[in-house]
């Protein structure tokens, strides 16, 4: 069974341990990890059905465990999708996986392949599920998030000016980054859509002078950040309110907004909607930073064979379920018609996508000293799912499979004017 997933033993680059002790050992074993398979019926569930999820449900319940550096094992998954799309080979795969146990699994592990799934109600990103499943995501608690994240608690990719970095430091970088390219100056009026524990706003008050408003849907988020505020003597140029971005008032404006990963929840199908409600909510001439996740994957068409291979072996199944209830990566082409459509002039984009896969496995680091206290704090299923999905995600970024882009866009005024220098020296040279 494993040769036929695998390739032959000889070839192999990593050891298979099975659930009786025994180890196998790959003949060009250097990839720094181990596959642990600790049921007889753990390659049953494995891959019944084919799915990718089917293989991530495996590897959370214990069935499966990855001894060693889980980045280095990301590259199964996708050994085993390219065999099981060959129709031959998923003929043969079959016969030998209803050879294999059936009832083995101890109840605490048919538990955990249930436990936590998402049941969305209602349609696709309309207010009332965005804030549920928002709040399934952020609301595991700030502690748990504290765990791992930066001192600020910024959780969304940092700007390493070295890989040398502490994520400290990067995150820093990062909110300066976004400052700097909106222009901010004091007096301005700060929109953060999404703002998360408030440290860009606090950020942008602190240095830049700047009345800001934040906007999130998380309880927990809102009531650190309002502490945070506080704490840091700001009530009077900044506060955070539990908003929908649809919900902003029509008189609303601001001079400058930013939209740091956020626009990963909205769902193509809004993306419509989400400029409109921001380009209404800028003043003419304003900017706006939208940083956010794309695909790089465009639709195609495909036949009826290949489309159900897909379906099965579906790259977002495991976060959809998991970590982001609803969340849909775009086509970057998407997100910049949707926005050029409804009036916004796109002035710049730059790739982050290195820099992602270096915040990525800084976050995993710091998981994993606190294993223990995650564990405490959630269960252990939870410090798997984590675990194992900020290591696909960087693994995802560092082979190019998905990019992270800030754009400036501009809202230019009835006579085309834009607040912006006519240069980028202020930028580039500091």
């Amino acid at each position: 069974m494993i040769a036929l997933l695998f390739g032959p033993v000889a070839a192999r680059t990593f050891d298979v341990r099975y659930w009786d002790g025994t180890v196998e050992h790959g003949g060009a074993a250097t990839t720094g990890f181990r596959l642990g398979v600790n049921r007889p019926g753990a390659l049953r569930r494995m891959l019944l059905p084919p799915s990718e999820l089917s293989i991530v449900e495996s590897h959370l319940s214990g069935d499966v465990d990855i001894d060693g550096a889980l980045e280095s094992a990301m590259g199964l998954a996708d050994e085993i999708g390219a065999r099981v799309k060959s129709p031959r080979v998923l003929v043969r795969l079959l016969r030998h996986l209803v050879a294999l146990p059936r009832r083995d699994a101890a109840d605490d592990v048919r538990v955990a392949r249930s436990d936590a799934v998402v049941e969305p109600v209602g349609k696709p990103h309309d207010p009332s599920r965005d804030r549920a499943a928002i709040r399934f995501h952020y609301d595991v608690g700030n502690d748990f998030y504290a765990l791992w994240l930066d001192q600020r608690m910024v959780y969304s990719c940092a700007y390493f000016r070295s890989d040398t970095d502490s994520i400290d430091e990067a995150q820093r970088a990062k909110l300066d980054l976004v400052c700097r390219k909106l222009r901010l100056r004091p007096g301005h009026r700060l929109l953060d859509v999404g703002c998360g524990w408030g440290a860009l706003i606090i950020h942008a008050a602190q240095h830049y002078g700047v009345n800001a408003l934040g906007i999130t849907l998380s309880d927990a988020q809102a009531s650190l950040a309002r502490a945070r505020i506080a704490a840091a003597g700001l009530a009077d140029r900044c506060r955070v309110e539990i908003r929908d971005y649809r919900a902003l008032p029509a008189d609303m404006q601001f001079d400058r907004i930013a939209s740091v990963g956020m626009i990963e929840h909205v769902g193509a199908d809004h993306l419509a909607a989400y400029f409109t409600a921001l380009h209404r909510a800028l003043v003419p001439g304003g900017l706006l930073l939208n940083h956010g996740i794309v695909s790089l994957e465009e639709a195609q068409p495909r036949g009826p064979l290949t489309w159900a291979a897909d379906r099965l072996w579906r790259r977002d199944a495991f976060i959809h379920q998991y970590v982001f209830p609803d969340g849909r990566l775009t086509a970057f082409r998407a997100v910049i018609a949707a926005a050029e459509a409804e009036g916004f002039e796109t002035r710049d984009v730059e790739s982050l996508r290195e820099h992602y896969a270096l915040t990525l496995r800084a976050w995993v680091s710091r998981l994993l000293a606190n294993q223990d206290r995650a564990i405490a704090l959630t269960s252990q299923r939870i410090f798997r799912i984590w675990r194992l999905y900020m290591t696909a995600s960087a693994y995802a970024f560092a082979h190019g499979r998905i990019n992270v882009l800030q754009t400036l866009l501009a809202s230019p005024d009835a006579e085309g004017h834009v607040d912006v220098p006519m240069t980028w020296e202020d930028i580039l040279v500091r």
